[in-house]
C-alpha cells in the first residue's frame, strides 16, 4: 500500500531561514498555496549536532529548536494574516537543509526557497541548497530572488521549451501557473544560429534559418493548441529568437512574474544534470524562477 499523500492534499512546502527577506519568500508561497490545493507548510531545519559539536548535548538541540520554533510561529502567524482561509502548518524537521527538502519534495505539490536561502545557516550562494533542491526535487521548485525587480512584476509567466530535450512539463506548469494568475504567457524557443546547421568556407551553404525554424515552429504551435482547449483563457504567444537559450529567456523574464525552465531530473547519474540553460537563468534572472522536473518514469 503507497503512504504517499493524494495529489489535492499536497502542500506547497517553503523552506525558511534566519536571514533577511524571509518576510517576501513566506508571502510568495502563501499566495501559490491560496492558489492550488489551499494548504502551506511553513518549514525550518535544524541540523543536529551542529558542526564541532556534540550529539549528546541536549541543551543546544533544545535550545536550536525553541529558536527555530519561534522563527517558524512568526511566519505562520505572517502567512495567516495574509491569506486568512489558508491552512497552515509548521514543520521543524532535523537534518541538513538540502536533504529535507528533497525528501518533503515527493509529498509536495510545489517547494518555495530562497536564491541563498540555506535553511537555518548562514546564507550561500545558490550552488549550495537551492541549487541541490533544485536539482533533485521530485516537485517543482521556485527560487525566489527577494528585491530581484526595481517595481511591481508585470503579468506575464514565460516558459522556455526546446522540442529536442522532449520536456514538456514545464509547458504544462507554465500554462497552469498562467491561468492561476490570470497572466499573459510567453513560449520561447532560442533558435541559436551555431545550432542550426553547417556555415562557413569550403564551399558550405549558409543554412536557410527560416526553414530550420520551421520544425520547431510546428511543434510548438500544436502543443500550444491542445492546450488552449485546456485552458481558454490563457492568451499564449510563440516567440523564436535567434540568439542563446539563456540570453533570450533572461531577457523575455524581464520584470516577469515567473521564468519556467525544465530539468532533466532521471534516473541514475543523469539526475545529477540540471542542464547549462536552466543552471545560467537560476544565477541570472531576476524574477522567480520554476524549475519543473522532466522524469520520464
Amino acid at each position: 500500500m503507497s503512504d504517499a499523500v493524494p495529489v489535492q492534499n499536497r502542500p506547497v512546502i517553503v523552506g525558511i531561514d534566519d536571514g533577511p527577506d524571509q518576510e517576501e519568500l513566506v508571502c510568495f508561497a502563501a499566495r501559490q498555496a491560496a492558489l492550488r490545493t489551499g494548504r502551506l507548510h511553513v518549514a525550518h531545519a535544524i541540523r543536529f549536532p551542529l558542526p564541532g559539536g556534540s550529539a549528546t548535548d541536549s541543551r543546544e538541540k533544545d535550545a536550536a529548536v525553541q529558536v527555530g520554533a519561534r522563527l517558524v510561529e512568526r511566519y505562520e502567524d505572517l502567512a495567516r494574516s495574509e491569506f486568512p482561509g489558508l491552512t497552515v502548518v509548521g514543520e521543524l524537521p532535523v537534518g541538513h537543509a538540502a536533504a529535507v527538502l528533497i525528501e518533503r519534495s515527493a509529498d509536495a505539490d510545489m517547494l518555495v526557497i530562497g536564491h541563498r536561502g540555506s535553511g537555518g545557516f548562514p546564507r550561500l550562494p545558490l550552488g549550495s541548497v537551492s541549487w541541490q533542491v533544485a536539482t533533485h526535487a521530485d516537485c517543482p521548485v521556485i527560487v525566489i530572488r527577494p528585491g530581484g525587480t526595481s517595481g511591481p512584476p508585470d503579468n506575464r509567466v514565460v516558459v522556455g521549451v526546446d522540442p529536442a530535450d522532449g520536456l514538456l512539463k514545464p509547458l504544462d506548469f507554465a500554462y497552469r501557473e498562467a491561468d492561476l494568475l490570470g497572466a499573459h504567457l510567453e513560449v520561447v524557443h532560442s533558435a541559436e544560429p551555431m545550432a542550426m546547421g553547417p556555415t562557413g568556407p569550403m564551399g558550405m551553404v549558409p543554412s536557410d534559418f527560416e526553414v530550420l525554424e520551421q520544425g520547431p515552429r510546428d511543434f510548438l504551435e500544436k502543443e500550444m493548441a491542445e492546450r488552449r482547449a485546456q485552458y481558454p483563457s490563457v492568451r499564449a504567444d510563440l516567440r523564436i529568437e535567434r540568439m542563446r537559450p539563456a540570453t533570450i529567456l533572461a531577457e523575455a523574464a524581464r520584470n516577469a512574474a515567473l521564468l519556467v525552465v525544465g530539468s532533466r531530473g532521471r534516473s541514475g547519474l543523469k539526475r545529477l544534470l540540471l542542464g547549462s540553460v536552466s543552471a545560467e537563468v537560476l544565477h541570472t534572472a531576476e524574477c522567480p524562477v520554476a524549475v519543473v522536473p522532466g522524469r520520464d518514469g
